[in-house]
């Protein structure tokens, strides 16, 4: 072979070469294709609170459309321990038998044993963290040793700590109402006495005591509450109302309330209004099936 015949196979091998690179780049673009993203990208916390609300917006309590008052169960907290007095600082704090037991003794002439309100404090967590209220299904309110009437929404959430606890109620008691940031919903309120005039017509009343006739927990709620939260909504049943107590020593007397019907205890021990509630709550919602 000769130097040119070499030259011209050469240049004929390189341009093949040349000629092949150009058949494999589509190959490569195949490959190179957008892949579509396997999950879906994570909504912003407005857009998702937004389209959460929006799903629940008929049936959630956060966003104030609750049960209608007449399809609830009514609790009222009564003699509870809740008074401001005015520091050396100049400030308002919540009495309490912890840091004013001087104060009890000397100026007020009293047991600081009696002051507790961190009573009401553990009463409501009790109230509020139950599934009955989650579900829509409770009412409360507050009666104070001054006969201060307070209401409460369903949709409030107590502090966990009793210190912030206490900052809330002098705000309250000063303010005579505590309304939620976001929306402007009042949570908490002082209203007009006496408490009975806020019941709907029919209501039944019962006292809660360890003096009282003694039913199980079960028992109580197959005796006094309807079978079903469905009988209450169609108006087959009335609506049914229990007086607790928040005080430290002391019982829930008719001369307080003469709408009370009757008295009863869920135990033959004395208990914590806290514990009560409990027994209570948990009775009723098994009798509704709510779990």
């Amino acid at each position: 072979m000769s130097k040119d015949e070499s030259d011209a196979s050469a240049s004929s091998s390189s341009s093949e070469d040349e000629e092949e690179i150009p058949q494999s780049q589509p190959k490569k673009k195949q490959r190179t294709e957008p892949i579509p993203a396997p999950l879906e990208i994570a909504p912003t916390a407005d857009a998702a609170s937004s389209s959460i609300q929006n799903a629940t917006n008929s049936t959630s309590i956060l966003t104030g459309n609750t049960k209608s008052k007449s399809n609830r169960l009514i609790i009222l907290l009564d003699q509870a321990k809740l008074e401001t007095i005015k520091n050396r600082r100049g400030n308002y704090e919540l009495l309490n038998c912890d840091d004013h037991r001087d104060l009890c003794k000397k100026k007020l002439k009293k047991d600081p044993k009696e002051f507790r309100p961190d009573i009401c404090h553990q009463e409501l967590l009790a109230l509020l963290d139950s599934p009955l209220n989650k579900a829509g299904y409770l009412q409360i309110y507050i009666r104070t040793s001054r006969n201060v009437l307070i209401e409460l929404h369903p949709s409030v959430r107590i502090p966990r700590t009793y210190k912030r606890f206490a900052g809330l109620m002098v705000q309250l008691l000063h303010k005579m109402k505590i309304k939620a940031s976001d929306n402007g919903t009042t949570l908490m309120k002082v209203i007009k006495n006496p408490f009975s005039q806020h019941l709907p017509v029919g209501t039944h009343v019962y006292g809660m005591s360890c003096q009282g006739l003694l039913y199980s927990p079960l028992g109580l709620a197959k005796a006094l509450v309807p079978a079903s939260f469905e009988d209450v909504e169609q108006g087959g049943s009335s609506q049914v109302c229990f007086v607790i107590g928040a005080m430290a020593a002391g019982h829930v007397t008719v001369e307080d309330h003469p709408y009370i019907e009757k008295m009863f205890s869920v135990s033959e021990y004395p208990l914590s209004g806290a514990s009560a509630i409990n027994r209570i709550l948990g009775a009723i919602e098994h009798q509704w099936g709510i779990v």
